[in-house]
């Protein structure tokens, strides 16, 4: 009996949903404060936030730049949009495959705009200026995609 207790335990976990999944509401409230000028899509300065997110998470944004709320919903309930965790001690040193532009977009996705150009540096680590609410940070990505920022000095 308790074999099988155990055996209806761990498969009632790998079968449990994701822990965290953005509800409607949540998402609702992002659509809100992303679509700007409330007209009811996503273009422009709005959008590339999320199209950065959807390039990394391998959804294709929309090939003519503009995001339906309809799409950014389903993405949203999906958590394309969710922030990531940072790892303790972000950023790593260590060998980093990303491009400029993947580095780029991991920034972008964390809500960082105005990405310079960016370096990676000897310890392989993306390095450069964007702004946050409407202040300068620097900002670096790791190999393992950690976007870190810091005010600017």
């Amino acid at each position: 009996m308790r074999r099988i207790l155990g055996i209806a335990a761990v498969a009632a976990i790998c079968l449990a949903p994701a822990a965290y999944a953005a509800t409607d509401a949540e998402c609702q409230d992002m659509w809100k404060k992303a679509d700007v000028n409330a007209d009811g899509v996503l273009s422009d300065m709005e959008t590339t936030r999320y199209t950065a997110a959807m390039r990394i998470r391998d959804r294709a944004p929309p090939a003519d730049g503009r995001l339906t709320q309809a799409a950014f919903m389903d993405s949203c309930k999906a958590d394309v949009f969710a922030r990531r965790t940072v790892d303790a001690g972000a950023p790593l040193k260590g060998a980093n495959s990303f491009t400029e532009a993947q580095a780029r977009d991991r920034a972008a996705a964390e809500g960082y705009a105005g990405v310079s150009a960016l370096a990676k540096d000897a310890d392989g680590i993306w390095r450069g200026t964007a702004t946050q609410d409407g202040k300068t940070v620097s900002i670096a990505v790791d190999f393992k995609g950690n976007v870190v920022g810091q005010p600017a000095s």
